[in-house]
């Protein structure tokens, strides 16, 4: 009998301490529970009550449709919302998720729609905010409706960010800004659309953003944006309808822009401080002004 206890004891002492770190894979349902386990069949309901259940490195997906709430992540996370449903992230008045990881740690975000009900009287502040960490990869998300930033990197650290695969509408402020206070951020923006904004991409202080086969149109001030001592790399995309195309300053910002177009813009390059690069295979076309460039090396 004392040998049996023992057994128990330790089984549920293994148990537990297995519990307290997490497991690698939680889930998540729209009908789900957050005082389940968050196993695939007891899953939680919301992502901030699978986190805690979830190790870090691990991953929490969504089985089926649902609104999962708001979450900030302070580790080694994937946040998969599966293809083909709706697994989404409903906000007024806060941020939608908020990166704020440690030394090391590397983010994923995929397969997640999150709203910020820009029409109402509380609109959601940032859909994706990210102030540390090692690394952030948005994927395949939908992203609309906030009042300051679609995806908002402000970092105090060198570090890493993508965005792919992505559409970004109806943001107040800037559909991909990214500045850190120390060391560089590097952001690499590929397959993303951004539409009726204020500022399309902005290169803030510290960073360097490179966009390829993007689309940026309806930003009321700025289509793309290098300023401070940033820097702005644009290929193969289109920046259309928007106040200035492309703009450097203020601040010694640079921009180097190939084989993309610029067209139906008030000013499409708009050098207001800093250098903007631009090579023969660009299409301008339909701007109120082309500006101007330097080097005033060809622009189309």
């Amino acid at each position: 009998m004392t040998k049996i206890n023992a057994l128990t004891v330790l089984g549920i002492l293994v148990f537990g301490s297995l519990m307290m770190q997490g497991q690698s894979r939680t889930w998540v349902s729209g009908v789900g529970d957050d005082a389940n386990p968050c196993s695939r069949t007891a899953p939680c309901k919301t992502f901030a009550g699978a986190i805690s259940k979830t190790a870090a490195g691990g991953e929490i997906d969504a089985l089926d449709p649902g609104g999962f709430g708001a979450l900030t992540i302070t580790k080694s996370l994937t946040i998969d919302g599966g293809g083909g449903q709706v697994a989404s992230v409903l906000v007024g008045g806060t941020n939608g998720i908020v990166v704020a990881a440690g030394q090391g740690d590397v983010v994923i975000l995929r397969n997640l729609r999150i709203n910020g009900l820009k029409n109402t009287s509380t609109p959601g502040i940032n859909g994706i905010r990210f102030l540390s960490g090692s690394a952030l990869i948005v994927d395949k998300c939908e992203i609309f409706g906030f009042g300051t930033n679609g995806v908002d990197i402000a970092l105090g650290a060198s570090a890493s960010a993508w965005v792919t695969n992505t559409n970004i509408e109806n943001i107040g402020g800037t559909g991909v800004a990214a500045t850190t206070t120390t060391g560089v951020v590097t952001v690499g923006v590929e397959n993303v659309r951004v539409l009726q904004s204020n500022k399309g991409i902005e290169s803030g202080d510290h960073s360097r953003v490179t966009v390829n086969n993007s689309f940026v149109q309806n930003a009321a001030s700025i289509g793309m944006q290098a300023d401070g001592d940033a820097i702005i790399t644009v290929n193969n995309s289109e920046v259309d309808l928007n106040g200035s195309g492309i703009q450097t300053g203020p601040g010694a910002g640079t921009a180097f822009v190939s084989s993309s177009q610029v067209a139906y813009n008030t000013t499409a390059f708009n050098q207001t401080a800093g250098t903007i690069n631009t090579y023969g295979n660009n299409r301008l076309h339909d701007n109120t002004s082309n500006g101007t460039v330097n080097p005033a090396l060809p622009q189309q």
